[in-house]
């Protein structure tokens, strides 16, 4: 499995995951999306941007997003590395926030892909990496622990995991 930066070439299996997202409205951390007016072209436009921190939403932060492919190409899930903290991001989103589709959960992409996903925020420096779920959510707290995650608090239904990097 690989986790990069998605490109105009994966534009197909990218369209086809968020439809299986949409299909069955199933939740999607790591990544947000209008369904009625999406553009592929402009959501590759507006990553680049929140990546250099240029015309971010108030109360947000710099971010980077990726998703995560199988050996032969086809899009597995999203996840986005959000690269400081700010009340929201520190309260209840976290650095990290990851999604597997619903097709291809169960087989250990998740665990893979915050596995990756935290290389990635130790190369950005980050030492300390905030990951949070929903208290309803046990199998992606199983993910978080098995990355290494140590429970801080809940805060409004919101578990708040820290998963140290700096010394991996």
């Amino acid at each position: 499995m690989e986790l990069r930066r998605p490109t105009l070439a994966d534009r197909e299996t990218v369209l086809e995951m968020m439809a299986e997202f949409e299909k069955i409205q199933s939740a999607h951390g790591g990544i947000f999306w209008d369904a009625e007016n999406f553009s592929y072209e402009e959501w590759l436009e507006s990553n680049r941007d929140k990546e250099m921190g240029i015309n971010l939403h108030e109360n947000r932060v710099p971010s980077i997003q990726f998703v995560s492919f199988n050996d032969i190409g086809r899009a597995l899930g999203f996840l986005n590395l959000r690269l400081r903290l700010n009340e929201g991001v520190l309260n209840y989103v976290g650095h990290i926030g990851y999604s597997i589709r619903p097709s291809e959960r169960g087989k250990c992409y998740a665990k893979e892909t915050l596995r990756q996903g935290l290389q990635v925020a130790k190369e950005k420096n980050i030492k300390r990496t905030l990951v949070t779920c929903s208290v309803n959510n046990p199998a992606s707290r199983a993910v978080i622990l098995a990355n290494g995650g140590l429970l801080e608090d809940v805060r409004n239904v919101v578990e708040r995991y820290w998963i140290e990097v700096a010394n991996e």
